[in-house]
């Protein structure tokens, strides 16, 4: 089953021209099935691509999806066109009283700032709150998941001496998990990012981490009262995502002086001149596939019970 998208979505003609099953809106309203509604709350500077590439993993699954895009309702962006932001994206103000089967929550690059200091940082929290209400599964990525763990349980971030940055190799801890059906024992996984949070601070607060590197520390959480996975890394990068930032952060020298290390273990022989090689993608598409499939079987028929009970076809 596709995606549902509007048809001048950038992300439409992308995904269609990869081969990823992609429907247009009307095409979707005429079909007598109720495809599961995934929301996207998209905090990343560059929309159009972020956007891309969770639409590209939510689009591989079997079911129909019906793909919202959500912004924040006050915060304006400056580095996607306004007229982009108006045709597709909605802000939150104007979907509050829906429900959503999914909803991704992306990170942000302010992970210098204290949670609270962050401008919309009041309105994130009104969120994660309709989310127990609203949202049958919350997905929390890098900074979003940061986030999530810090307001439901005051899991702390720390400030790290110098960026993690690379592809990194990570532990499969829980086999047996329904969200990493399929995984291998170990995977490499994109790693971008200031901050840190800490496995026996995660453990001490009763949620069991998924996945585990001994170099970068915890990536999955499964937050079962909640109702939510956080993963503190970036498998649904692009293969070329992490050669882009490091380019951004060259570029960035001459402005504050930082040196800036080549990501790890990603460009083949440490040379960036060549192209990286994508080692990741398999597991992004197992895990979101994975956490559609589990929405899938616990999601409520009747959308209106959502955020009430579930029904586990498992069972």
């Amino acid at each position: 089953m596709p995606i549902t998208l509007p048809t001048s979505l950038p992300a439409f003609s992308i995904l269609r021209d990869e081969g990823v099953m992609v429907m247009g809106r009307s095409a979707a309203e005429s079909q007598d099935i109720r495809p599961l509604k995934i929301g996207l709350l998209n905090l990343m500077p560059k929309k159009i691509q972020t956007e891309t590439q969770f639409a590209r993993l939510i689009g591989a699954s079997p079911l129909q999806t019906e793909f919202s895009l959500i912004r924040m309702s006050e915060h304006e962006t400056k580095n996607t066109a306004a007229e982009h932001m108006a045709e597709f994206y909605h802000p939150f103000r104007d979907v509050r009283e829906q429900k959503f089967d999914g909803l991704i929550i992306t990170g942000a690059p302010i992970e210098h700032l204290d949670f609270e200091d962050v401008t919309y940082w009041s309105e994130l929290c009104e969120i994660f709150e309709w989310t127990q209400t609203n949202v049958h599964s919350t997905f929390g990525i890098c900074w979003g998941g940061m986030a999530m763990i810090n307001y439901f349980h005051g899991v702390k971030k720390h400030m790290l001496p110098a960026k993690q940055f690379g592809c990194y190799r990570h532990r499969n801890l829980q086999s047996d998990s329904p969200y990493l059906r399929g995984f291998s024992d170990d995977l490499v996984m994109p790693v971008s990012r200031w901050t840190e949070m800490r496995r026996p601070e995660i453990e001490a607060a009763g949620l069991p981490v998924l996945l585990d590197s001994p170099e970068v520390g915890p990536a999955l959480v499964e937050d079962s009262a909640h109702r939510a996975l956080y993963i503190f890394n970036h498998l649904e990068y692009d293969s070329t995502t992490l050669a882009e930032e490091y380019q951004r952060d060259l570029g960035n020298v001459q402005v504050d002086g930082a040196s800036i290390a080549l990501p790890v273990n990603y460009f083949p022989h440490d040379d960036p001149s060549q192209k990286p090689l994508n080692r990741w993608r398999s597991h992004a598409h197992l895990l979101f596939g994975n956490w559609i499939s589990e929405i899938y079987l616990t999601t409520p028929f009747d959308m209106a019970r959502i955020g009430q009970d579930s029904t586990d076809l498992r069972r």
